[in-house]
């Protein structure tokens, strides 16, 4: 603590104060850490989904079950990949430019 106060005393605040550049790098980088945790966990539900498709032996409820779970892991893949696009492009593109 000490050596902060020291360097914001002297001018030279260096990494301790944030500006809109280093702010907005910043929520890009936390938005997609959590995206791709998101991304992971969907996979995660597939492989799941596809291992109870093998294991389900012909029961028709049990591979329509396994079915569903692999669609729906595949929806939030998408909707994750998607999720990432948009985010990275609107704030390259509009907070980027000096809004």
């Amino acid at each position: 603590m000490k050596e902060i106060i020291t360097k914001l005393a002297a001018g030279n605040p260096g990494e301790y104060i944030h500006t809109d550049e280093n702010l907005s790098v910043s929520i890009v980088n936390i938005i997609n850490a959590v995206i791709g945790v998101l991304g992971l966990v969907c996979v995660v539900v597939m492989i799941i989904g596809g291992v109870n498709y093998m294991t389900s032996s012909g029961d028709a409820t049990k591979v329509k079950k396994a079915k569903d779970t692999i669609l729906y892991g595949l929806i939030g893949l998408v909707v994750c990949v998607l999720a990432f696009a948009i985010v990275n492009f609107v704030i390259t593109n509009i907070i980027g430019n000096g809004s």
